[in-house]
């Protein structure tokens, strides 16, 4: 089982030499504690909170515990003793060197309440998702995905191409190492543990649960809906339970990054723009698990081919954002007279409208919804469609296609 290169990695040396600690969030099983050991060297200590022993220390006499343990120190799990941030923050303050504390956390919005209320300005927060095409497929440097068109030409030196067939099949075995590396063999088996889990771990100690299995539902008939408009309604009605719990269930699988939003874009010059953001999972293998699709010739052909693939683009675009330790400006554009732009972002004071297609030769008509944000106080910058064009090309001098291998 070879170790997979991640993108991140750079970024986590480097600031480890600026910040006494450096602390990695992200959902389960994405590679989190693999790729800190792969980067520390044996003069670190590493201790996990999964030791309840070591849980017990750490929550009752959380002083005791740093003293017991020698630094530099690799700290796993570390949301199951929110007690030691205060006193790392101690340590900082008395000059702890750089790169003192590596902390690893799974529960990402809790963490980073409690390490930005106890470390604020003295962490470096990075965000850790499943593996991304261009680790498992592509080579050399991953900048985050821009349309600046030397940009381009490098993403198109550095990605592996993949035609249709080849893009559905990443889609439906999804990115977690533990099946890309080849540890795990069965993915049914992988995804039914990895839900178990989750369940029994994550999601029990944010939420009364009576009948896991209820919950479980519900993450299906979420996935069911993945690269479309939120709609708790019918999401709850589906499962039977109430439109408040839907709400807070959702904010579960938001808040252990199992999904995320894109919210629409709108300023005081956009009158007529919806309000509902669109739900999308970090990894198209679950959601192509949960819809109960057995192999990606059947998931290309059928009813959600068309979500899943946005869902899939919108969430490797993130990732390359994610692994620079950037924050990405990402939007979509829908108005109440049902013009659509599948993505927008907002970079350098301008606004870039991108579609994304199956197609492999798609229309110039494509690009005219564009030209809705021309309405918008922020001007609008190069366009693009994301489609299964083998290689990047251009509508126009403003206009690109842009191969979903390349993102």
């Amino acid at each position: 089982m070879a170790y997979i290169k991640r993108d991140i990695e750079d970024k986590i040396l480097a600031l480890s030499k600026e910040y006494s600690c450096i602390l990695v969030t992200g959902p389960r099983q994405v590679g989190k504690t693999t790729v800190l050991k792969q980067l520390m060297d044996s003069s670190r200590e590493y201790v996990t909170l999964d030791d309840m022993e070591e849980r017990s220390l750490a929550k009752r006499d959380p002083a005791m515990f740093l003293q017991v343990h020698s630094t530099p120190i690799m700290i796993d799990e570390v949301q199951y003793a929110p007690e030691l941030f205060s006193y790392i923050k101690i340590q900082i303050d008395n000059g702890a060197a750089p790169g003192t504390y590596w902390l690893t956390g799974s529960q990402a919005f809790k963490l980073m309440e409690l390490a930005q209320e106890s470390l604020a300005g003295r962490v470096a927060i990075f965000h850790m998702s499943s593996l991304s095409q261009h680790e498992i497929h592509g080579s050399g440097e991953c900048k985050p995905f821009t349309l600046d068109l030397v940009a381009l030409k490098t993403r198109e030196s550095t990605n592996a191409p993949a035609d249709i067939t080849q893009i559905y099949e990443r889609i439906w075995t999804g990115s977690m190492p533990g099946l890309v590396s080849g540890k795990f063999t069965d993915r049914d088996v992988f995804y039914a543990s990895y839900l178990q889990t989750y369940i029994d771990r994550d999601v029990k100690e944010q939420v009364q649960l009576a009948d896991p299995l209820l919950f479980r539902d519900f993450v299906r008939a979420a996935a069911c809906r993945a690269g479309q408009m939120l709609n708790v309604h019918d999401i709850a009605q589906d499962v039977g339970v109430s439109d408040d719990t839907a709400k807070r269930w959702l904010q579960v699988l938001e808040k252990s990054d199992v999904i995320f939003f894109l919210r629409p874009y709108s300023n005081n010059l956009l009158k007529r723009t919806v309000k509902t953001p669109k739900m999308y999972f970090f990894d198209t293998g679950l959601v192509a698990y949960l819809t109960r699709y057995s192999s990606p010739e059947i998931l290309a052909n059928g009813a959600i081919n068309g979500a899943i693939l946005e869902n899939y683009v919108v969430s490797e675009l993130l990732k390359s954002y994610h692994n620079n330790v950037k924050e990405c400006l990402l939007w979509y554009y829908r108005d109440s007279n049902c013009n659509e732009i599948d993505m927008v972002i907002e970079s350098d004071g301008m606004l870039h409208p991108l579609e994304i297609k199956r197609s492999v030769n798609p229309s110039n008509e494509l690009i005219g919804a564009f030209a809705h944000l021309d309405k918008a106080s922020v001007p609008r910058g190069n366009g693009a469609i994301l489609c299964m064009h083998p290689k990047l090309s251009a509508i126009n001098s403003e206009n690109f296609i842009v191969p979903i291998w390349m993102i």
